[in-house]
Order: structure tokens, then C-alpha cells, then sequence
């Protein structure tokens, strides 16, 4: 979708899909985004000149001007502003509803669930240096190869294994960073499995007793068969030691010396000297999973963790297709005024969740072009 699909019928198509024109004022009017018409003839209205500017190239002027030309809307740059700083709570519902179509049924099959999160740099020359973001916590659901959940949050908004609601009977991938055993714990409860990746030194490793495990003596040991497979126990902060499994598979030649190399580089950077035990372990892939051996093989369970690419592809379509990127800063002062460019989270919160509203709209049409006949015999 683009600011010019918004000319013409595709418009029509786009407020079906979310759900028609009169359930799309009622949820505007609930979440208190629309509750007079003044400037506006309706909600469907402010919708259009909302995701206009979102998606477009122009700021708020120059959509001001474009909704007037085409007899849309004769608004003024700040009372747009001001709409669209309303609006968050009703991107928000209507991210909620796309997702709600496209979720999978765990009855189908075992829902696979990859989630991760992307980042995007606040508005100004000193969020980078202050680590200013937005994140977007997500969930890449397969065999649907769709979103199948969204959260924004601020950088005080960590990433957690357990952010994302369980669909019982789940597996649940994720990196290293959700190597979170208390929050995993909450999984489990909760009905699903999980495949996480872990540093060496990210986890307290049991035996059965609870006495330590030697992580570093298991690599060891798993040198002449290139794996490694067995019963672990996971030290929490609170309650009992997680049973889990651990498999780790010993890295190809180039791929052991590529994270060699990286840990080097991230101890010089941090003025440490790097260990032997961390250049042992750059030689393996380490995960836990709460799934049995009976059912899931140790190349089942690798096989499982390498559909974690899904969800970069995912986020690199998510930023190329629609352009995600930081809120821009706005003038929301009249002619002949001096410009107002602050960005506050009102206004780049309903921006941010536009793109992500527009992404899912747009996921299904993408597959069907990817299965097109035509597209087929040309590669």
C-alpha cells in the first residue's frame, strides 16, 4: 500500500479488510479516536489521511493540502496533528483485529512461534547515543508465515520470553536473549514447549542432583560425534530447576572461527581479555529445549531453531515493503509561524502502529504474488 493506492478503489478493498466502513466508526468512536465530526466527514475519512501521511513522503502540509485537492478533508496541518495523536488506542485495536484474522489454530498442528524484536530510532540527532528507541516486540507464526503478534513499547520495554500470549501446544522459539529460565518456567506451565538458544555462561547448569554441570567439559566430551544430547537442569531464582534437554551441535569450520573472531572483538571493545572457555563455546550452537527425545530427534530440534531466519526476513520486508522507520518531526504550526518539531509518543505511537497495521494487510497479497504461475516459471 502506498500513499497513491489511497486514491482510488484499493481504498474500498482496505476498509473491508478492516472490517467494513461501520464497524470501523464504531471502533473509532470507542477508543475515543473520532467523536465529532468537524473537520473530518467520518472516521473513514481521518483513517485515510492518517495512513496518507504515515506511509507518504510528505509531512503534515503537504498532506493537508493533498486531502484538499482531491476533496478529502480541507484540515489544517495541527488539527491533524491533533487527530493523529488521538489515535493511538485505535491503531492499536485495529493491529489487534488484523492479527486476530490471520492467527493459525494450534488444532491444525503444532504452532510454531518465533519471536524476537526490532528496533527503531526515536526522533533526534541524540537518541542513538542515548539509545532512544521504539521495539517492537513481535511473533512470527508458521506454518502461516504471519505475524501473529505485535507489541511497541519504549527502551525501558525488555524483551521477554514470556511477553508474547502462549497458544497451548505452542513451540516457542527464540535467541539467546530469551534464555530467561523463571519466564521460560511460566511457558511450561502454561502448556507449551520451547527451543531457546544459550550462551555457555547464561545459564546455571544442574545434573539431576543439582550438583554444577561442567558445560565446557560436556564440548569435550561431544568432539568426536559433533553433538551433544542429554538431560539438563536449569537453576532458577526462585522454585525448582527446570528439566530440560540440551543440544549442541559443533559449528562448521568457518562459522566457529566467524564467532571466534566476534567474541574477540566484543571483548576488545570492552576492554576485557576474552577466555578460553568463551573461545571453546564459540565452536558450538547451545540450546535447551523442553522437547522429549521420543518425538523430536537431536536434527529435529536443530531443524526446529534454523526457522528463526523467518522472522529476519520478516522484519527486513517489514522495514523495505512499507518503509518503517522513526516518526518524522512534524510542523504543526499555521503559515507564518514558527514551527513546532517536537515528537512526543502520542503522535509517533499511532505512526509507528499504522505501518505495522499496514504490514499485515499486505502479507497476504505478497503470498499471493509469491505463488503466482507466472512468478513460478520465471525463477
Amino acid at each position: 500500500m502506498t500513499q497513491q493506492s489511497l486514491l482510488n478503489k484499493d481504498w474500498q478493498a482496505t476498509v473491508e479488510r478492516l472490517g467494513g466502513t461501520v464497524a470501523l466508526k464504531e471502533s473509532a468512536r470507542k477508543t475515543k479516536a473520532f467523536l465529532r465530526g468537524r473537520e473530518f466527514e467520518d472516521a473513514i475519512a481521518m483513517l485515510r489521511m492518517i495512513l496518507a501521511y504515515c506511509l507518504g513522503d510528505g509531512g503534515l502540509r503537504s498532506t493537508a493540502a493533498w486531502a484538499a485537492s482531491i476533496g478529502l478533508a480541507d484540515v489544517a496541518n495541527t488539527a491533524l496533528l491533533y487527530r493523529l495523536r488521538q489515535s493511538g488506542d485505535w491503531f492499536a485495536w485495529l493491529v489487534g483485529q488484523a492479527l486476530g484474522c490471520a492467527a493459525p489454530k494450534a488444532c491444525h498442528g503444532r504452532l510454531i512461534r518465533i519471536v524476537d524484536a526490532t528496533t527503531v530510532l526515536k526522533a533526534g540527532a541524540a537518541s542513538k547515543t542515548k539509545n532512544k528507541l521504539w521495539r517492537i516486540h513481535s511473533a512470527f507464526d508458521l506454518p502461516s508465515e504471519r505475524f501473529g503478534f505485535f507489541e511497541l513499547t519504549d527502551e525501558h520495554g525488555g524483551e521477554r520470553v514470556d511477553r508474547i500470549p502462549v497458544v497451548k501446544g505452542e513451540i516457542r522459539l527464540g535467541d539467546r536473549v530469551y534464555m530467561q529460565p523463571d519466564r521460560i518456567a511460566a511457558i511450561l506451565e502454561a502448556g507449551a514447549d520451547v527451543v531457546v538458544r544459550s550462551g555457555w555462561r547464561n545459564a546455571r547448569w544442574l545434573d539431576a542432583d543439582g550438583s554444577p554441570v561442567d558445560i565446557l567439559a560436556e564440548f569435550e566430551k561431544g568432539i568426536a560425534s559433533g553433538f551433544i544430547d542429554r538431560p539438563i537442569w536449569i537453576g532458577r531464582k526462585s522454585g525448582q530447576a527446570l528439566a530440560l534437554r540440551l543440544v549442541a551441535v559443533k559449528k562448521p569450520p568457518q562459522a566457529a572461527e566467524a564467532s571466534r573472531r566476534a567474541a574477540r572483538q566484543a571483548a576488545k571493545k570492552a576492554g576485557s581479555t576474552i577466555s578460553e572457555g568463551t573461545l571453546t563455546a564459540a565452536d558450538w550452537l547451545i540450546l535447551v529445549t523442553s522437547l522429549p527425545p521420543g518425538a523430536f530427534s537431536t536434527d529435529d530440534v536443530l531443524a526446529l531453531y534454523r526457522l528463526r531466519w523467518r522472522i529476519e526476513l520478516a522484519f527486513k520486508r517489514l522495514k523495505s515493503l512499507i518503509g518503517l522507520k522513526a516518526p518524522r518531526r512534524s510542523s504543526s504550526a499555521p503559515c507564518g509561524s514558527a514551527p513546532l518539531t517536537r515528537v512526543d509518543e502520542r503522535s509517533a505511537k499511532p505512526y509507528l502502529l499504522a505501518h505495522l497495521l499496514v504490514i499485515l494487510l499486505l502479507e497476504p497479497l505478497i503470498d499471493e504474488f509469491e505463488d503466482s504461475p507466472r512468478l513460478a516459471q520465471a525463477a
